[in-house]
């Protein structure tokens, strides 16, 4: 170890969480060489926590990884309103904006259809391919929706909680991320749902097989929720800010996408790919005074994801 890393000032270990006692490796090399920084990245952050977590207490940062942000694939506010649409069906992996339009679609589809989480669960030898892959398909279909896990559950055949506890594996895999419901007991809001969102929308969009164009497409309002949260997630952490998430719905059917709270302060959202009225719910208003409400289209998105 003092041969390989004395004179190194940045040590990567990919897929750390395959490495056998890469946990203490890690606290030998921080301890014995603190001028050198180390950067463990793994699919998983279970299994990733799993081994590094308690040998690492107090010695390291998580950070998220996410697939390119729109700052990093366009040079200003207006390059990246450009881009929106190809974000939209070739999602941002740097893989897929290194290659052709066809080459890309060629790449998700394989991706998403036969890579897309086997790094992730190699470790994790309790799961069924079968129910993942199923899984996957019916929560691309669900994108904007609430979903139900008892729902869930029967479409998939399995339990309750085996739904669940799928669902979770693959957040933790940093293929999907869920929203809980904002509610604070007021008797007209709805509890103990979620929605599903996935990081990437080349990869949704590869799991059900759909690149279309958006002039032909009937799912551009939940691509487009979809991508406003992914990529204000992304501008969150890059600039540093801790932010809790949310949506909100009443039992008469009134929503918003998204409720965003930092620190003391709370804002609510609607996304719309096209500019059009949206009238702020009464129940929204009546429970929530003091909440601001905005709606970002395309051309006025650039402050809530572009630094």
């Amino acid at each position: 170890m003092k041969a390989s890393f004395r004179s190194a000032r940045l040590v990567v270990i990919d897929e750390a969480q395959r490495v056998k006692n890469v946990g203490i490796t890690a606290k030998l090399i921080h301890d014995n060489y603190p001028e050198t920084k180390l950067l463990l990245t793994g699919s998983s952050s279970i299994d990733l926590a799993n081994t590094i977590k308690e040998p690492l207490t107090s010695r390291s940062i998580d950070y998220i990884l996410y697939p390119l942000a729109a700052s990093e694939v366009a040079s200003n506010a207006t390059d990246a309103r450009r881009l929106i649409e190809k974000s939209l069906v070739l999602g941002s992996y740097p893989r897929s904006w290194q290659m052709a339009d066809n080459d890309a679609t060629t790449y998700l589809r394989n991706l998403a259809n036969n890579y897309l989480y086997r790094d992730a669960f190699a470790t994790n030898a309790i799961f069924d391919t079968t129910i993942i892959d199923r899984l996957l398909h019916l929560l691309a279909f669900q994108v904007g929706n609430e979903v139900s896990y008892s729902e869930v559950a029967r479409h998939i055949e399995v339990s309750k909680e085996t739904a669940m506890r799928y669902i979770d594996l693959l957040e933790k895999a940093f293929i999907v991320f869920r929203l809980s419901q904002y509610r604070k007991n007021q008797r007209n809001e709805v509890g103990r749902l979620r929605k599903v969102y996935f990081y990437d929308l080349g990869v949704r969009n590869g799991l059900i097989d759909n690149f279309l164009p958006l002039s032909y497409r009937n799912d551009v309002g939940a691509l487009w929720e979809n991508y406003c949260i992914a990529e204000r997630k992304k501008y969150l952490q890059k600039m540093n800010i801790y932010a809790r998430h949310y949506f909100w719905r009443s039992y008469t059917r009134q929503e918003i996408d998204l409720v965003e709270e930092i620190g003391v302060n709370t804002g609510a959202y609607e996304f719309r790919y096209k500019d059009q009225k949206v009238k702020l719910p009464s129940n929204f208003v009546a429970d929530y005074p003091d909440v601001p409400f905005k709606i970002l289209i395309k051309d006025t998105l650039s402050d809530f994801i572009y630094q």
